[in-house]
C-alpha cells in the first residue's frame, strides 16, 4: 500500500516567519570533521534527520563517542534545543572492523569512504540502499587508491558495496618533487572532491599534499563550504582563485573549535521562499542571510528574476522573499549548476509563471537519489505542463490551467518537498510516500502547513491558477 499525503491549500497570501532545521550538508561535514579532531566538539543547531543519523550511527560503529544534549544556554536561535557532542580521536577509528550502512546518504558514503581509506584503521564493508548501489563512485575510489587506499568493489566496478582494507603504500606516480599530487574529477559530484579534501590532512603525515580538479567542477559552492568549515576546524589549505587547486602542508592536524554552529538549511529554505512566490505575500527565513556559507541561498536570485522581491537583513540574519499582489511571475532562463539542489523547487515555481522557463547545466543531478531531470519531467507533465527534456536540463512551458496531480517521489526527499509547494495553491495535490522527507527534514509537512496558517486571508494575490 502506498502512503500518501494531501496538501491543504492556503487562502490568500502568505505572511510567515520560519526557523528551519540545521543544514544536512553542514551537519554531516561537521560530524566527520569533529571525528578528525582530538577531543570534544559540540555541534549546536545540528540537524536531526535520517541522513545525519546514518552518519552518527556509522561513526559510533567505528568507535567514535557521540551523545546528544539539550542546548538550554543557547539564544542564537530561539528554538535551538538540539545539539550533538562528538569526541574525536584525531582521525583514528578504534573499531578494527564494521559493516557500515549508509542508506541513500551520499555525504555519508563519500566522506566515510575517504576517511576509512586513509586512516589505516582496519577492514570495513560499506553498503546502502539499492539506489546507492547504482550511484557512481569510481571518481572517488581511483584517487584514494593512488594514496594507498585499499578499496575493492564487492559487485559492480563503479558503486557500492565497497570493501575497505588497511591502507597500503602510496603510488609512486603521485609523488612529484617531494609533494603528493593528486587529480580528482569534478564533473559528477562535488562530494568526491569534498571527501578527499577533508581526508587529505590524514594523508599528509610525511609530505605536503596537493589536490587538483580535472574537468568541470559542479556545485562549486559546496566545495567552498567544505573549505570554510575545514578552516573552522584548524586546517587552512592554500586554494587558487578558481578553486581547482588545493595544497595542504605536511603535519597539519585538525583542531576542535569546541563549539560549532550549524546554519539553518538553505536548500530547505528554497521551499518556503517558493511558497511566497507561488502564493503571494511574504515569507521570512530566520538564521540565513547573504553571509551564509551555503550556496543555495542564491536561489532567491532566481525568484527575483521571476518577479519576486528579496530583502536580506545581515544584522538580524534573515532573508525575506515576497511577491506583491497582482504582480505576476515570469519565466526565466537560468544556469543552476551551482545550486542544483534547488532545481526541482524552481521547476515547480515555473508552473505558475507566465512564459517558459529553461533550467540548464544540471546534468549531474541525474546521478542523485533519482534521475532528477527525467523523473522531474514526468511529474511536471501531470500538472499539464509541456516539458522538453534535455541532456542537461529542462524547458518548462506552463499550462493555461494547472491540474491537480498525485506525485510520485521516487524515494527522493526533494521531489516530495518541491511538489508539495504546488499544493499550497492548487487543490488536490497528493504526495506519494511522503515519509521520504525523513532524509533531511522530518517535520517538513508540519512546518509547511504552519506557514500556510500564517496567511493574510481574503487578499488577492494577482495570480492565475
Amino acid at each position: 500500500m502506498i502512503m500518501t499525503r494531501r496538501i491543504i491549500p492556503v487562502v490568500g497570501c502568505l505572511d510567515a516567519s520560519v526557523l528551519l532545521p540545521g543544514s544536512k550538508s553542514i551537519t554531516n561535514r561537521a560530524l566527520a570533521l569533529s571525528a578528525f579532531c582530538n577531543g570534544r566538539t559540540i555541534l549546536r543547531h545540528a540537524l536531526e534527520s535520517e541522513d545525519t543519523q546514518i552518519m552518527i550511527d556509522a561513526l559510533r560503529q567505528l568507535g567514535i563517542s557521540i551523545d546528544y544534549g539539550d542546548d538550554l544556554e543557547s539564544d542564537k536561535y530561539k528554538s535551538d534545543k538540539y545539539q550533538i557532542i562528538v569526541v574525536g580521536l584525531g582521525g583514528k577509528f578504534p573499531k578494527p572492523s564494521a559493516e557500515i550502512y549508509v542508506g541513500n546518504s551520499g555525504t555519508s558514503a563519500r566522506f566515510l569512504t575517504a576517511a576509512l581509506a586513509l586512516s589505516s584503521s582496519g577492514d570495513y564493508r560499506m553498503y546502502g540502499k539499492p539506489r546507492m548501489h547504482r550511484r557512481p563512485i569510481i571518481d572517488l575510489v581511483d584517487p584514494l587508491r593512488l594514496l594507498g587506499g585499499n578499496i575493492r568493489y564487492e559487485n559492480s566496478d563503479n558503486s557500492l558495496p565497497l570493501i575497505i582494507g588497511r591502507r597500503g603504500e602510496l603510488c609512486k606516480s603521485v609523488i612529484e618533487s617531494g609533494v603528493i599530487r593528486l587529480s580528482v574529477s569534478g564533473d559528477i559530484s562535488s562530494q568526491f572532491l569534498s571527501a578527499i579534501l577533508m581526508a587529505a590532512p590524514l594523508a599528509s603525515d610525511s609530505m605536503d599534499v596537493e589536490v587538483r580538479v580535472t574537468g568541470k567542477l559542479v556545485s562549486l559552492p559546496y566545495v567552498k563550504m567544505t573549505i570554510n568549515m575545514m578552516e573552522s576546524f584548524g586546517i587552512y589549505p592554500v586554494v587558487n582563485s578558481d578553486f581547482t587547486s588545493f595544497k595542504f602542508c605536511c603535519n597539519e592536524f585538525y583542531c576542535s573549535p569546541e563549539v560549532y554552529w550549524v546554519e539553518p538549511d538553505a536548500s530547505a529554505a528554497s521551499y518556503f521562499f517558493a511558497a511566497a512566490a507561488i502564493c503571494g505575500g511574504a515569507v521570512k527565513v530566520e538564521g540565513l542571510s547573504q553571509e551564509s556559507i551555503q550556496g543555495d541561498i542564491k536561489f532567491v536570485e532566481c525568484l527575483a528574476k521571476m518577479g519576486c522581491d528579496v530583502k536580506f537583513d545581515n544584522i538580524k540574519n534573515t532573508t525575506t522573499v515576497s511577491r506583491p499582489k497582482n504582480k505576476p511571475l515570469n519565466g526565466i532562463v537560468v544556469d543552476m549548476n551551482s545550486i542544483s539542489d534547488t532545481a526541482q523547487t524552481l521547476s515547480v515555481v515555473a508552473l505558475f509563471a507566465k512564459g517558459e522557463t529553461v533550467i540548464k547545466n544540471i546534468e549531474h543531478v541525474r546521478y542523485k537519489e533519482t534521475d532528477r531531470i527525467s523523473d522531474l519531467a514526468t511529474e511536471l507533465r501531470k500538472f499539464g505542463a509541456k516539458i522538453e527534456e534535455q541532456s542537461d536540463g529542462l524547458k518548462i512551458i506552463p499550462p493555461e490551467k494547472i491540474k491537480p496531480a498525485t506525485v510520485a517521489t521516487y524515494d527522493d526527499h526533494r521531489m516530495a518537498m518541491s511538489f508539495a509547494i504546488a499544493g499550497l495553491k492548487v487543490d488536490g495535490v497528493i504526495i506519494e510516500n511522503p515519509d521520504c522527507v525523513q532524509k533531511t527534514f522530518p517535520n517538513f509537512f508540519t512546518e509547511l502547513q504552519k506557514t500556510g496558517e500564517g496567511e493574510i486571508r481574503n487578499s488577492e494575490c494577482g495570480m492565475r491558477n
